[in-house]
Parts: C-alpha cells; structure tokens; sequence
C-alpha cells in the first residue's frame, strides 16, 4: 500500500478500450469480481449502494471482470443493475489486470486516493463504507 496504482487499458462491454487513468475520481474503488463467483455477486448489491451513495461526492468505480464468457459476463452486469465502468480481458484468472495487481481471489476491492495510491485493499460491507467517507472526509 502507499505506491501509486499501476495503470491499465482493458474493453467495455461494449468493445470500447478504458483505463484506469480515465476514470479515476476523488477516490477510486477497483472491484475484481466474476458472473460464475456467487460471493461476488452477493456483494455486488452492497457495492451498487456504495456507489448510488458516493458517486456524487468523488468516488468513481471500475470493475474488472474475471470472466471467460461475454454474454454471462453481460447478463450479470445487466441483472446486477452495476452502472459504473466494467471492463474485461475475457481471460479468467489469467487477466492481465488481476496479475498486474496480484489478483488470485475474488472479490476483491483496491481502493486509490486521489493523488491514485492505493490506500486500502480487500475492504468490504461496513469497512469499505467508511474508508470510503474518511476519504471523502465526510462525517
């Protein structure tokens, strides 16, 4: 923690490239997760809070998908009504965001200050929720 947050360029789901540096914000949450990770999709509504709650304030998200199959990946994004930035390699476990972060479980969350350090990893529910308004500097 405290080194700046490797920059990375992976496709939309709509065929589009994105990267990190485009879409940082005040405070910038990197959620790893996958459609077949059942842990990941029962945190996913917590993290659609987070962002409905932060978003206006400063905080940014982008998800990285470690799925294999785009219409799953699609479905789960589209069902779990996520409307933040997605990307994906389509590569699994051998994406080269998740081995460029040292990425072997997921869900997994990094969150970036804005000055882009990473400041906190593998924060989650109440944890994450209030790194998140420290950041902010909301009370």
């Amino acid at each position: 923690m405290g080194q700046l947050a490797p920059d990375f360029k992976a496709p939309t789901p709509e065929g589009k490239s994105t990267s990190l540096k485009e879409n940082l914000g005040k405070v910038t949450l990197i959620d790893f997760w996958a459609s077949w990770c059942q842990p990941c999709r029962e945190e996913n509504p917590k993290v659609a809070a987070l962002y409905t709650e932060f978003h206006s304030k400063g905080l940014n998200i982008i998800s990285v998908s470690l799925d294999e199959d785009a219409k799953k990946w699609k479905d789960a994004i589209a069902n779990d009504k996520l409307v933040w930035i997605q990307v994906s390699n389509l590569k699994e476990m051998k994406d080269p965001i998740a081995l460029q972060y040292g990425v072997t479980l997921i869900p997994s969350t990094i969150l970036i200050n804005a000055s882009g350090k990473i400041v906190a990893i593998d924060l989650y529910g109440d944890s994450l929720k209030a790194k998140i308004k420290e950041l902010l500097a909301i009370k």
